[in-house]
């Protein structure tokens, strides 16, 4: 049958084939999902984050834990950290509240400066005590600090303190703030109480179409799993954990560094999307970066951060285009002409799939007035008709399977094209 199509036909009908297997692929093998946690008593979520429900209540929900709506508490700035790329703000309560970038490039289409940090939701370095009264006399107690203004150099590190006071226990954080975006953290509690701190939640932004946002678990042997908004069921825990991140499209917010020990929890809000903790500990040390997934700039502050970016089904296609894209830009100091002549380098690549493809569909087209004339033969004989279609096929060399399956086979690669340029923050605005 396939002899009877153009080249441009058959073309349409492996990109056809292309959707219908990856989308057959998922339904018959979706990826598996981590263990979800029933019973594992949870440090409950602070003022922000509703109390868990109960052990009944989880188990009328499939046994699944669901974090209550987030809801917004005013707060005064305490520290404002400037750079030249970001100007951040930590609240009265100790929260990361406001990460502005300075870049205009970074701008909304609306032109604003973008903000990485959701307006409601919880915040990075937000801190929640597993005893409730705590709680409630934390959100009351405003944090001091040694410094209300910071301002970095272009290489410039700089470290607060801050302190809360509680009637049982005194919180410390003390924060090191470096120029490029990262900063390196210590919790310590003057006595042993079991809390959460979070992650915090991605920038609230308008997702453009086949973009992932949601979060991430780096963990074990180069394993990622992603937890997309909308889509989160129940509460995973994992351990061995080399970094978590709740981003967008372009932006992060990370925690990264901290002890393989150290038990992290992914559970869902109330619309599903998910929600990121890590386990506390009297002298806890990590370290967290807020900012645009620029590859050299997390590469630089540690390697395991370029883990960060993601790239979908074809991200071990996709890292590796995306690194010769940015290796082009070293040499021709453009993305357009990069991106033409990261074009040229595939097509050269993918060549022989396309020239092999291009002889099957001429020998095709060669033995299609003969194979017309079989089918006119033994248009009475189905299975006649068929084995004699076959025995030339065979006598010619001819597959009619040869010019699609080269074609099937590039796809993945456009795919993996596609999704780096979506993706890439490198891109946006070039």
């Amino acid at each position: 049958m396939l002899e009877k199509f153009t080249p441009n036909q058959r073309l349409l009908v492996a990109v056809a084939l292309s959707f219908v297997f990856f989308i057959g692929y998922t339904t018959l093998f979706p990826p598996q999902a981590p263990n979800a946690e029933e019973n594992t008593t949870t440090v409950s979520a602070t003022n922000e984050v509703a109390t868990q429900p109960t052990a009944a209540a989880t188990q009328t929900e499939s046994k699944a834990s669901v974090v209550a709506d987030i809801k917004t508490v005013t707060t005064d700035t305490l520290t404002t950290v400037s750079a030249k790329e970001f100007t951040l703000k930590i609240d009265t309560l100790g929260r990361v509240s406001s990460v502005i970038l300075s870049n205009a490039k970074h701008n909304g289409k609306d032109g604003k400066l973008s903000e990485l940090i959701a307006s409601s939701g919880a915040k990075p370095l937000q801190i929640r005590f597993a005893d409730e009264a705590l709680n409630q006399a934390a959100a009351k107690t405003p944090y001091t600090t040694n410094a209300t203004n910071i301002a970095l150099g272009e290489n410039g590190k700089s470290t607060i303190v801050l302190s809360q006071n509680l009637p049982e226990l005194t919180v410390t954080k003390t924060l090191t703030f470096y120029a490029d975006g990262h900063y390196d953290a210590k919790v310590a509690l003057s006595t042993e109480k079991r809390y959460s701190l979070y992650l915090g939640q991605h920038p609230e932004i308008i997702e453009q179409m086949m973009t992932v946002v949601g979060g991430m678990v780096y963990s074990g042997d180069n394993l990622t799993t992603i937890f997309e908004d909308g889509d989160v069921e129940g509460r995973s825990l994992f351990s061995d954990v080399h970094l978590v991140s709740a981003f967008d499209q372009y932006y992060a917010t990370i925690f990264y560094g901290f002890d393989k020990a150290t038990q992290v929890t992914v559970e869902r809000d109330v619309n599903n999307n998910p929600v990121t903790y890590l386990e506390g500990a009297n002298n806890f040390t990590f370290n967290g970066y807020i900012g645009p997934k620029e590859y050299k700039t997390l590469e630089s502050i540690d390697p395991v951060l370029v883990n960060a970016i993601e790239f979908g089904w074809f991200t071990f296609v996709a890292a590796p285009i995306f690194k010769i894209l940015m290796w082009l830009h070293g040499l021709l100091g453009n993305w357009g002409w990069s991106i033409i002549a990261l074009t040229i380098i595939i097509r050269i690549f993918l060549y022989p799939l396309t020239h092999k493809g291009m002889v099957s569909m001429q020998k095709i087209k060669d033995i299609a007035p003969r194979i017309k004339e079989v089918q006119e033969k033994y248009k009475g004989d189905p299975a006649r008709m068929n084995a004699a279609v076959m025995e030339m096929y065979k006598k010619h060399g001819a597959n009619p399977l040869g010019g699609c399956l080269p074609l099937i086979l590039q796809i993945p690669v456009f795919f993996a094209i596609y999704r780096v340029l979506l993706n890439a923050v490198e891109l946006q605005g070039a």
